[in-house]
């Protein structure tokens, strides 16, 4: 049994490519948790999508054995969290299983927005924080400006602050005597009742549901009945093990430790994220703080391009939201598109990734719909709806006012930037709340409608600063907004996958740019056929796709049958009015797609 003083539990949180899987890598390496010949690079990052865009998208633990220089053994448990704002409920969900924090900073790039996002939120919950320089080898590396940044935006001491080089290995030995130096030991009774803390869960397909644990007090051991405290179902458990980083089984966790446990579960929703787990023999009264569900905040539609694609599609959205329970799907049904699926993801790279992974590990042809986010719609009769489809807005005369989220955004900047990133958010709605100075660097806060950052704003933001600003935002409340829905018509008919709710000072602009991009990309037809946008019952925008003309009177030599050409026209305009009338638009899905590059081709 371990010595619950010898244990030290610490997440890894940095900025995206600051370098935390890489330290992480070095440190397992110094503990010996790998052989030479085991060891890779990112060795954490499982997936291949990990592997190849070089993010961590699941955080991940690791036991280590650590001897000190003064002959000690320590426990060292390492959570390597993301760096990305999509991913953030991950970050949040580790930092809860620790006592503290390594901070990774860029010695050549310095603190970014990110950065400051995670390190307070490590402060939030009473973190002990080693602060770490990372890339020392690299000649662009810093050191003293790095430390004067993170003591001005931050605010932590950096007398203490470690240079290191995740490549070459230097500083990994005095990183490791901090943490077991400055980072405090877990506080729990080992020998209390069992009171367990659920970080996390992902279906396995050998073992079913395993569940990543951190113990706070008492002990959890093979064949012991559990409870879960929000379901209050019971489960006896089958398996518990440590991740070294391979996953070893063991006869029980005690307090102050992590690993995982299998209990036969077969369905992810059984085990809610956050949740407490307690000896079923004797029940715990007070359940843990736990932590907020993450909440899907952009929605878009899923289409197969090939409809007899839909099962594969549906088969592949069910097997991914076994490990990665925070996006969701129910289905949906579009005149123009078919079958598919309207699903809600964290952010533009979680729908990003998702897709490429229905794409790659389930081999089907996807075609997205514009990105959207969640209104809130009061009804006269003081309902509130919860919107995700704009083609379901309810009747205009029934809705008193519709609400729309908005988030609080730190963009941290060089300030030869500043201006165009400040006309860029001024453009979105944005409302400033703070500007403040670190040198030759602005951190400026803006409030903004997630409606206008959720498309672009990150790509934008990256072009205008030639990749140097860095932006973090985080949801605060949803507020009144002059929404309206905009709808295309095409020969009349409503296209339900184009329709967009859109502020109403921008819906003229936008309708106008959706009909020219239509009028090019959908084929001619033997009629005239008119392509409309449209709020509520007024027509803002048109543009025509001219018909193909046969022309009937070749046949008629002479100059004088006047009476029979006019015949022959009037019979070609009233099949024209009837194929007008009952003739189908087919709209390929270049369309569509066409549709939905106009506001990346905008900028």
């Amino acid at each position: 049994m371990s010595n619950i003083d010898n244990i030290r539990n610490f997440a890894i949180i940095a900025h995206i490519d600051h370098g935390k899987s890489t330290i992480a890598d070095r440190i397992i390496h110094n503990c010996g948790g790998l052989t030479e010949r085991e060891m890779k690079a990112q060795v954490l990052d499982s997936m291949d999508i990990e592997r190849e865009r070089g993010i961590t998208i699941k955080a991940q633990t690791v036991k280590l054995n650590y001897k000190s220089k003064d002959g000690k053994d320590y426990i060292l448990n390492i959570i390597d969290t993301p760096g990305h704002v999509d991913f953030s409920y991950e970050v949040s969900r580790s930092l809860y299983a620790c006592e503290g924090s390594i901070l990774i900073v860029d010695s050549t790039q310095g603190v970014e927005a990110q950065t400051l996002a995670n390190v307070y939120q490590a402060l939030d919950i009473n973190h002990e924080i080693v602060p770490v320089l990372n890339k020392v080898d690299l000649p662009a590396s810093d050191l003293d400006r790095t430390k004067k940044q993170i003591e001005e935006v931050i605010g932590i001491d950096t007398e203490n602050a470690i240079p290191c080089s995740g490549k070459t290995g230097e500083g990994i030995e005095d990183i490791l005597e901090q943490i077991i130096t400055i980072l405090p030991g877990p506080k729990g009774e080992s020998l209390g009742d069992l009171k367990c803390l659920l970080i996390d869960s992902w279906y396995d397909t050998y073992l079913g549901v395993v569940i990543l644990v951190r113990v706070i007090d008492g002990k959890i051991s093979k064949n012991m009945k559990i409870k879960m405290m929000s379901t209050n179902q019971e489960y006896i458990v089958e398996k518990v093990g440590v991740f070294t980083p391979k996953a070893t089984d063991i006869n029980e966790l005690n307090a102050g430790e992590i690993g995982f446990i299998t209990t036969g579960i077969k369905v992810l929703s059984e085990t809610k994220v956050g949740d407490t787990i307690c000896d079923a023999v004797k029940p715990l009264k007070q359940e843990l703080p736990g932590f907020k569900p993450s909440k899907p905040v952009v929605f878009c539609g899923l289409f197969p391009v090939d409809s007899s694609e839909y099962q594969k599609l549906k088969d592949g959205l069910a097997k991914l939201q076994l490990n990665d329970a925070s996006f969701s799907f129910e289905p949906e049904s579009s005149s123009a598109l078919g079958l598919g699926f309207r699903c809600g993801f964290l952010g533009l790279l979680h729908l990003e990734i998702v897709t490429e992974r229905l794409e790659r590990e389930f081999d089907v042809n996807l075609l997205t719909t514009t990105p959207g986010v969640v209104y809130k719609v009061h009804m006269n009769n003081a309902n509130i709806i919860d919107l995700h489809n704009p083609s379901s807005l309810p009747d205009p005369t029934l809705i008193k006012l519709i609400e729309e989220p908005w988030i609080k955004a730190t963009i941290i900047t060089p300030d030869e930037y500043l201006g165009s990133i400040i006309k860029m958010c001024q453009d979105k709605r944005g409302v400033q709340t703070n500007l403040s100075y670190s040198e030759n660097r602005a951190v400026v806060n803006y409030e903004l409608p997630l409606n206008e950052v959720v498309f672009d704003f990150n790509d934008r933001l990256k072009s205008m600063s030639s990749g140097y600003a860095s932006f973090d935002y985080e949801i605060i409340e949803h507020r009144e907004g002059d929404l309206v829905k905009l709808g295309i018509l095409v020969n009349a008919e409503p296209v339900d996958a184009l329709a967009m709710m859109i502020h109403k000072d921008f819906a003229q602009r936008t309708g106008r740019e959706v009909c020219e991009k239509l009028k090019d990309l959908i084929p001619r037809h033997n009629f005239m056929i008119p392509v409309q946008a449209a709020i509520g019952g007024k027509i803002i925008a048109r543009e025509t796709i001219k018909g193909f003309k046969k022309d009937v009177l070749t046949k008629i030599h002479g100059g004088g049958a006047t009476d029979r050409k006019r015949k022959l026209l009037e019979k070609q305009k009233k099949g024209k009015a009837r194929s007008k009338q009952f003739g189908r638009v087919e709209i390929p899905q270049e369309a569509f797609i066409g549709v939905l590059k106009i506001s990346k081709e905008k900028q």
